[in-house]
């Protein structure tokens, strides 16, 4: 079972943060392509991030905490989180039936 202090995957951070500061998928990533000069990144991109079928890079979780006002250490704890959760598929599914 998972200590429910441990936070959340960065999935559901991100879209939790994304939904407090009223942004949409595209709104998030067009921020992200503005503060970072790099347009590489796209609303499917950030979908994907939220759906959790990719995990940020550092990179973008540095430009994800400035768009998002979070620090990076708490994203890259719930990268780190979402990375033993696809590991551990058994505490995951725990995890989704106590949600």
């Amino acid at each position: 079972m998972i200590d429910e202090r441990v936070g959340e995957p960065i999935g559901d951070l991100i879209r939790d943060l994304r939904h407090r500061r009223g942004l949409t998928q595209g709104g998030l990533a067009g921020k992200l392509a503005d503060i970072s000069g790099n347009d590489a990144v796209n609303r499917r991109q950030v979908a994907r991030w939220e759906r959790g079928k990719r995990i940020p890079s550092p990179y973008w979780r540095n430009w994800i905490g400035v768009a998002l006002d979070v620090p990076t250490v708490r994203l890259d704890r719930a990268a780190a989180l979402a990375r033993f959760l696809r590991a551990a598929p058994d505490l995951a599914a725990d995890r989704t039936d106590r949600e």
